[in-house]
């Protein structure tokens, strides 16, 4: 296959993937007010788990320790981010919590570049941040310092990915991933059981195969044809997706001053992720 053609596969699987996982976030608003986020979080890895499990058949067998040592960090990374994602979700707009957990992804590249410009860019970024979380913008400290932490969860995720996509085949390694995920957070859930419906159990089979199954196979296809740094331009675009996904299903209407914050959050990092490629490009090849 060309470059061409695997960059534009790999940039469809990046807006692919996004789009699958900010709906199933949105599918799944539902579930935390009868069974919590934590649990309904805990439920859709167990679902992605199964799926994935069951198409790889992934073998315990032959697994250098890097590869089971990738495994392991992309599991913790990834239950951390979406416990504290899906808290985010059950108290924010789910366009201001992903504006907000973007900040994972593009503090990481601002940290590892330079120059002034690349300094302006982080100031707007915080800019719409603070217009994002602006007073009486229905953001709450519990809700942004969730938000927060999935920012951490998300900027480890996007490095125990890329070490994920070198160390393993497939979906092999992802797929056990998953299970590790599924350990850390099922104990959320299991007191929860009683009080699933049919109909919410159905919500959590769509976010497990729609949001983990399908989405973050996307995302490691994805890393596995694109450099890091052009995905995470393309990973700039998620708090617009999120603020399209929550206009649509949740009929979350976007108040002028957030819109403004997301567009600021979205261009500082499409700008600052767009300099470190560039910085890239420029190295000598090794």
């Amino acid at each position: 296959m060309s470059d061409h053609r695997e960059t534009t596969l790999g940039a469809v699987c990046v807006l692919g993937g996004a789009t699958s996982i900010q709906s199933s976030a949105a599918i799944g608003v539902p579930c935390f007010a009868a069974i919590g986020a934590a649990a309904t979080s805990g439920l859709r890895f167990v679902v992605g788990a199964i799926v994935l499990t069951s198409v790889a058949r992934p073998s315990l067998r032959g697994r250098t320790r890097a590869g089971w040592l990738g495994i392991a960090a992309f599991g913790v990374a990834v239950a951390a981010m979406n416990l504290c994602f899906f808290q985010a979700v059950a108290r924010l707009p789910l366009g201001t919590a992903v504006s907000i957990e973007f900040l994972g992804p593009f503090t990481l590249a601002v940290v590892t570049g330079s120059g002034r410009r690349h300094g302006l860019v982080a100031v707007v970024g915080l800019v719409g941040v603070v217009l994002l979380a602006r007073p009486g913008g229905g953001v709450t400290l519990v809700g942004a310092l969730f938000a927060l932490g999935a920012a951490v969860g998300w900027a480890s995720y996007t490095l125990a990915s890329q070490r994920l996509g070198a160390v393993t085949e497939g979906i092999d390694g992802l797929a056990l991933a998953i299970c590790i995920a599924a350990v850390l957070t099922v104990g959320f859930s299991i007191p929860k059981l009683a009080s699933l419906t049919w109909k919410l159990a159905a919500r959590v089979v769509s976010m497990g195969v729609l949001g983990v199954g399908v989405g973050f196979s996307l995302e490691l296809a994805a890393l596995r044809r694109l450099a890091a740094a052009n995905v995470a331009i393309l990973f700039a675009l998620n708090p617009a997706i999120a603020f399209g996904i929550g206009w649509l299903v949740l009929g979350q209407h976007v108040h002028l001053t957030a819109l403004l914050g997301g567009l600021c959050v979205v261009g500082a990092g499409i700008a600052v992720t767009s300099d470190a490629r560039r910085q890239a490009a420029a190295l000598p090849p090794a």
